[in-house]
């Protein structure tokens, strides 16, 4: 076969005859405004495949590609790979000539799947790739693979036909070596069925007498079939050593981080221990870059509330507060606005704790506060580095409140982030840490607090009527919604059954203006506060929260979880 590898990826496409000069220049010109994969863009735009995309890279890589849909796999390579580990990777066993395994990946840009394989499956060799489509990968696994591996199958790896008192001593085996086979398939078996369903954290939680697995989706925590409870140190030490903490100090938090293919998609999951009275209790913080959209349009802000941000971020110096609890979606807001800031002329800082993803163009400092290395300390070296805009991952002190304020005067814009119910609150918190009132008035430019409400699944989305104690809920009365249209989900298969699928931000925008800088030069109540920053216009969370709910996008029920009505 003909290899391209010195030709871009356009080129190699209008060689096949997919794309035309013109198609190639206007997406390199898409490419330089929004940025992205071009291959990526190549699709988004219709111009063309994922398989032709595909193809084009093995051939610009000179792999070669594949078509499993009438190739014929031997037996004997298929039981190289099990099930558990061929769907983790997003991988098919193709050939194996007694040293070498290849294999057919999703992927030809992300071929670190192999070092993977090379780990779990450490019988074979050397490992070779070709490429095929995913869906064709997944054809695959329905003709080769048999679904629902029961828990008897994760001791495939110790002996099929062992009984008695031999299969009690190599579960006692399993129990005590975190790299067994049995141990690596379930949590390879957790993490293929939690990521994909798109769970933000994954919680392995041992008890006296059993091994809780849970997962949390769009906010909701949901329990899955659990592994022997025998398995549990097993399994948790597994993942001490994926993230390179240490497997023997059981008494003390670690912290780590592992990083993954999950279905030929990197994915890092943000490791915590806490030890409990029986083993210690591990969430897995999912952090899946394939799926980080780092938008604003897309994160639920109203068209005025969108162009009211924009302004704020544009201005040449101050500080804007995102205000929220933990889980709320404020670093995904900041990282939104720092990325849509991020052009050649500007210089971004960042401080954070931790760093939740890499962004392409920011530098970003992790906080470490064991040596020393916490917010204050990084702050007063950041000015040396000229930066134009800084984040400051969280204010907790009055010493960040006050080095955040320095850098505000000298004309820098500052981004940061409080834990507070809502936006008014945000000033009391800020005076409550001792910074002055003056301080406060000239430096803050506005402060949005936000929160996260399920989307309605548009699979199973219908209209209904509620009830009276739904509306009063709201604090509103039968009259207030006549006319209007209220949907929920009813519950489907894309959504397991929930009715909601995926979650939007609610926002509540405060900004700045000299009546209310006024006030709090006065020491005006928040409940004052709230209600001058509602009069020049505000929209607070409850109000934003009810106008998705007549846009059909979330449920009463959601709005009322995640919100206070205020007079």
């Amino acid at each position: 076969m003909a290899t391209l590898t010195a030709k871009p990826l356009g080129q190699v496409l209008k060689d096949l005859g997919i794309l035309t000069e013109y198609d190639i220049q206007e997406t390199l010109r898409l490419q330089k405004e929004k940025g992205g994969a071009i291959g990526q863009l190549f699709v988004q735009q219709g111009l063309a495949t994922e398989d032709d995309v595909n193809r084009a890279l093995a051939m610009q890589r000179g792999m070669d590609f594949v078509d499993l849909d009438k190739a014929e796999i031997l037996p004997e390579v298929i039981d190289l790979v099990d099930a558990n580990t061929a769907e983790t990777f997003m991988v098919m066993p193709l050939e194996y000539d007694g040293t070498t395994l290849t294999v057919a990946v999703a992927r030809p840009d992300n071929l670190s799947v192999l070092d993977d394989l090379r780990f779990t499956l450490p019988k074979v060799s050397s490992f070779k790739a070709k490429v095929s489509s995913e869906e064709s990968i997944k054809r695959a696994f329905q003709r080769y693979y048999q679904k629902g591996a029961s828990m008897e199958d994760l001791f495939s790896g110790v002996g099929k036909d062992v009984q008695g008192k031999e299969r009690a001593s190599l579960e006692a085996q399993v129990e005590m070596d975190p790299n067994a086979g049995p141990v690596v398939k379930h949590l390879n078996k957790i993490h293929h069925h939690a990521i994909p369903d798109r769970a933000s954290d994954i919680h392995l939680e041992p008890f006296e007498h059993e091994f809780k697995v849970r997962y949390r989706v769009d906010g909701v925590l949901y329990e899955m079939m659990p592994p022997p409870v025998h398995l549990a140190r097993a399994v948790i030490s597994r993942v001490k050593v994926m993230s390179s903490l240490d497997i023997a100090e059981t008494r003390l938090p670690q912290d780590g981080r592992i990083e993954l293919n999950i279905g030929g998609n990197p994915v890092d999951l943000r490791v915590s221990t806490l030890p409990t009275m029986f083993g210690e209790s591990v969430v897995l913080r999912v952090l899946d870059r394939s799926n980080l959209a780092l938008d604003l349009e897309k994160l639920g802000f109203r068209p005025d509330e969108l162009k009211a941000f924009r302004g704020l971020c544009a201005k040449p110096n101050g500080i804007i507060l995102v205000t929220g609890p933990t889980g709320s979606g404020k670093t995904t807001t900041l990282y939104s606005a720092l990325y849509e800031s991020n052009t050649i002329d500007v210089k971004i800082i960042t401080t954070e704790d931790p760093v939740e993803y890499d962004l392409e163009g920011i530098v970003q400092v992790q906080i470490n506060e064991d040596i020393e290395v916490t917010f204050a300390n990084c702050l007063r070296s950041i000015l040396r580095q000229d930066p134009d805009k800084i984040l400051v991952g969280e204010i907790r002190d009055l010493e960040t409140a006050q080095i955040d304020v320095e850098y505000s005067l000298t004309g820098h814009i500052v981004f940061s982030t409080l834990h507070t119910n809502d936006a008014p609150s945000a000033v009391t918190r800020m005076l409550d840490l001792g910074l002055e009132p003056f301080l406060l008035t000239a430096t803050v430019e506005g402060i949005i607090a936000q929160r996260l409400v399920r989307r309605i699944c548009l699979n199973c989305k219908e209209p209904y009527e509620p009830s009276d104690e739904e509306i009063y809920e709201l604090e509103l009365t039968p009259t207030d919604v006549e006319g209007r249209v209220f949907y929920y989900g009813k519950g489907c298969k894309k959504c397991n059954n929930t009715g909601y699928r995926g979650r939007v931000a609610i926002f509540e925008l405060l900004i700045m203006n000299d009546r209310l800088r006024a006030m709090i030069m006065n020491h005006a109540s928040t409940a004052d506060v709230r209600n001058a920053a509602k009069e020049d216009g505000m929209r607070t969370l409850r109000d934003s929260g009810l106008l998705h709910i007549y846009d059909g996008v979330t449920t009463i029920e959601e709005v009322v979880k995640e919100t206070i009505a205020t007079v």
